[in-house]
C-alpha cells in the first residue's frame, strides 16, 4: 500500500479480498481472492504494522485465523480447531494426499467451527467464536487462549443461539483503557470487563424500562432489558462510554458503558437491521441500513435501498439513497457489513450478500459502487496506510 492510501478488506463466502483506491478515493482495484477459499468472516488490518488478520472457517475446514505481514501477497493459517475436512482426510489416505493434509494437534479440537470477529487492541488479538466465546493471542495470533471469565459466566448456561447461531460477534475495545471491552453476542447480549477479562458484567438494561415493559416480538426489549439478541456495537470516538448498538429489535445508545440502553429507534422505517457505524470524529453522528424485517426478506424497506444518518445521536433521522438502487433492490447488509474510515470528510462503506460494494466519500450524502459481482460480503473493515 502506498502511503495515504485505502485498502477495504473484505470477508465473504469464498475467501478474502481487498480493494484498494489510488490515493483519494476515486479509483479502486480488487484484490483476491485470498485464505485459499475459506469463508472468512472478518478481515481486521493494523495501519502501523501493517499486518493483515482474517478469521473464518466453518463445519468443514474448521476454525482458523490467516495472516498477512506484507500487505497481502502471502498468508499463514493457525488453525485452532478441527473440521470434517480432517476426519475424512484421517480416514482417507488418498484424499489426504490430494488436499496436502497432514496430521496436528490443534489447540481446541473440535469445540468450534468458526472465528467470527476480531479484534486487534493494545497489543493483544482478539476472535470472537463460534459456539460462543472469546480467544485471545499475546503473539498477533501465533497461539491462542481462551478467555475463562467470559465462556465460565454464570450466565452461560442461558446464552441461546440466534439464526446463524450461538455466536460472539462483535469486539469493542476501549482505546484509552487496556482493561475494558465490550462484546455481543447472539443471543445473549452485551457483555463488558473492566479488568481484562477475569471479570465480567451483563449489560443489557432499559434505561427507559417503562415504555418498553414487553415486546410481541421475542427478541425484543422483555423484563426490563433490551432484546438480548444484539446484531452489532460500536463505540463513540471520543465518548469513552457512549455505545450504539443495532439490535434485533431496534438501534440503542447508551451513555454509561452499557450499563443502560435508550431506545433510538424512532424515525427509522423499521426495527430490524444488522450494522451500526459512528463517525471517527463525531460521537453523535452514526449511520444504520435498515432492513423491512426478518420475517419480510430482509431486504431495504419498499426495495428501495437507503442508509440512514442521524447528526443528535439519534433523536432524529435522515435518509440517504443518492446512488443507492431505488428500485428492485432486495440486498442484505450483514452486521459487519458497514465501515468508515478517519478522513474528513469521512468516508463510508458497505458491502451486500449480493457482491456488491458501495462508498460514500462525503460522510453518505452520495454513493457510489465500487465493486460487483464478488462473493456474499460478510464484513468489511478499513485498514488507512499512514
Amino acid at each position: 500500500m502506498a502511503q495515504g492510501t485505502i485498502a477495504l478488506l473484505v470477508g465473504t463466502t469464498k475467501g478474502a479480498f481487498m480493494v484498494s483506491d489510488t490515493g483519494d478515493r476515486s479509483g479502486w482495484r480488487v484484490c483476491g481472492p485470498y485464505c485459499d477459499g475459506w469463508p472468512i468472516n472478518h478481515v481486521i488490518g493494523d495501519s502501523d504494522s501493517g499486518t493483515i488478520w482474517a478469521g473464518g472457517g466453518g463445519e468443514w475446514h474448521g476454525a482458523g485465523v490467516w495472516r498477512s505481514d506484507d500487505h497481502g501477497q502471502t498468508w499463514t493459517l493457525t488453525r485452532l480447531s478441527k473440521g470434517t475436512l480432517d476426519d475424512w482426510a484421517a480416514n482417507d489416505p488418498d484424499f489426504a494426499s490430494m488436499v496436502g493434509w497432514t496430521q496436528e494437534t490443534l489447540p481446541f479440537g473440535d469445540a468450534y467451527s468458526q472465528v467470527w470477529s476480531l479484534c486487534h487492541a493494545h497489543g493483544r488479538l482478539y476472535a470472537g467464536m463460534k459456539p460462543a466465546a472469546l480467544l485471545q493471542s499475546p503473539d498477533n495470533g501465533a497461539t491462542w487462549s481462551r478467555v475463562d471469565g467470559l465462556g465460565d459466566h454464570p450466565s452461560a448456561d442461558s446464552w441461546n443461539p440466534g439464526a446463524a447461531g450461538l455466536v460472539l460477534h462483535t469486539i469493542v475495545p476501549a482505546p484509552a483503557d487496556a482493561a475494558k471491552l465490550w462484546v455481543g453476542i447472539s443471543a445473549a447480549g452485551v457483555f463488558a470487563t473492566e479488568d481484562g477479562g477475569r471479570t465480567w458484567e451483563r449489560r443489557n438494561r432499559l434505561s427507559n424500562a417503562q415504555a418498553h415493559s414487553h415486546c410481541d416480538h421475542p427478541a425484543g426489549p422483555q423484563g426490563g432489558e433490551t432484546g438480548h439478541c444484539v446484531h452489532n456495537m460500536a463505540r463513540a470516538s471520543g465518548a469513552e462510554d457512549v455505545l450504539y448498538q443495532q439490535n434485533h429489535h431496534g438501534v440503542w445508545r447508551s451513555a454509561d458503558g452499557g450499563r443502560s440502553w435508550d431506545d433510538i429507534t424512532d424515525g427509522l422505517p423499521s426495527t430490524f437491521g444488522f450494522p451500526i457505524h459512528v463517525h471517527p470524529h463525531d460521537p453523535d453522528t452514526i449511520w444504520t441500513l435498515p432492513l423491512n424485517g426478518d420475517m419480510a426478506g430482509r431486504y431495504p424497506p419498499d426495495a428501495a435501498a437507503a442508509v440512514w444518518r442521524s447528526h443528535d445521536g439519534g433523536k432524529s433521522w435522515h435518509a440517504l439513497r443518492q446512488g443507492l438502487p431505488q428500485t428492485s433492490c432486495f440486498f442484505t447488509v450483514l452486521r459487519q457489513g458497514m465501515c468508515g474510515d478517519m478522513r474528513n470528510p469521512a468516508g463510508v462503506y458497505f458491502g451486500t450478500n449480493s457482491g456488491s460494494l458501495f462508498a460514500s466519500t462525503d460522510e453518505g450524502d452520495t454513493w457510489q459502487e465500487i465493486a460487483r459481482h464478488l462473493p456474499t460480503i460478510l464484513a468489511v473493515e478499513v485498514l488507512e496506510h499512514r
